[in-house]
């Protein structure tokens, strides 16, 4: 059996879980979560953290063998996010990108067709870009053909830990499209991802569901087994749900039944 691995562009992890690295009450919290929740990618939102420092104490020094996935957090327009993008590749030496354009403050919903003009400026300058998308179906599929390498519908809004709101749209979503779907935001605790995993995402990116949990590296260790287990519970295959019982045990050959 080949090794269940999660490939993103040209780039191969075992690990589905990806996380966040804002929000933790410091460095030391922000290195045990990460190491608690077995990821290999972490965000970086590069216009809210300092990654100039390379030392001992700086948030570099954290990150230190993951894969760097920085973001456009905070960006409102396509321009913005471009150009942040841009800024990102050249402090980092990395092609991938999350791109995020928002079109409201208050609810952090994505702006699509700004997102949508950022992902083919940043797919024809060569970027892998993992777009934080609605969970429409057709922006999915738009942001596909131009060439992102992962589409990344929410799951509710950003840091509300509601969990799958809408999962008819998130399968809608993984019937039709041949990239991975990463579900980004939205989920609150580990059941959350699980069944994000169950649906058949081929991953779950959080933030605020660890950093903002009462103990975060619990969370972080929690959301890890939730991960593996809901790919497992997927690749296995879950039985058809019945609307009347069915006998764990089957009758036939039983002591005084008519078929023994």
């Amino acid at each position: 059996m080949s090794e269940d691995v999660l490939q993103i562009g040209e780039h191969t992890f075992r690990s589905r879980l990806l996380v966040g690295t804002g929000k933790y009450r410091d460095l030391d919290e922000t290195r045990a979560a990460l190491e608690a929740s077995g990821a290999e990618v972490v965000t970086v939102a590069l216009r809210r953290v300092d990654l100039s420092g390379s030392g001992e104490g700086s948030m570099m020094s954290v990150l230190k063998g993951y894969t760097i996935l920085p973001n456009t957090a905070g960006c409102y327009t396509a321009e913005d996010a471009v150009r942040t993008a841009r800024l990102a590749r050249e402090m980092l030496d990395t092609p991938l990108v999350k791109l995020e354009v928002l079109g409201d403050p208050d609810t952090l919903f994505p702006d699509v067709p700004g997102t949508l003009a950022a992902a083919k400026t940043l797919v024809d300058e060569g970027f892998t870009v993992l777009p934080y998308t609605s969970d429409d179906p057709i922006t999915a599929r738009k942001l596909e053909d131009l060439g992102c390498a992962a589409v990344m519908p929410l799951a509710a809004p950003i840091g509300s830990g509601l969990g799958i709101r809408n999962p008819y749209n998130i399968e809608i979503i993984l019937r039709a499209a041949k990239v991975p779907v990463i579900v980004d935001a939205g989920v609150g605790t580990a059941s959350d991802a699980a069944v994000a995993m169950e649906l058949g995402c081929q991953g779950v990116l959080m933030n605020t569901a660890i950093a903002g949990a009462r103990e975060p590296v619990r969370m972080a260790r929690a959301m890890r087994k939730a991960v593996e287990a809901g790919r497992d519970a997927f690749l296995a295959g879950r039985i058809p749900k019945k609307l009347y019982a069915t006998a764990s045990s089957p009758l036939a050959g039983v002591i005084g039944s008519e078929t023994a």
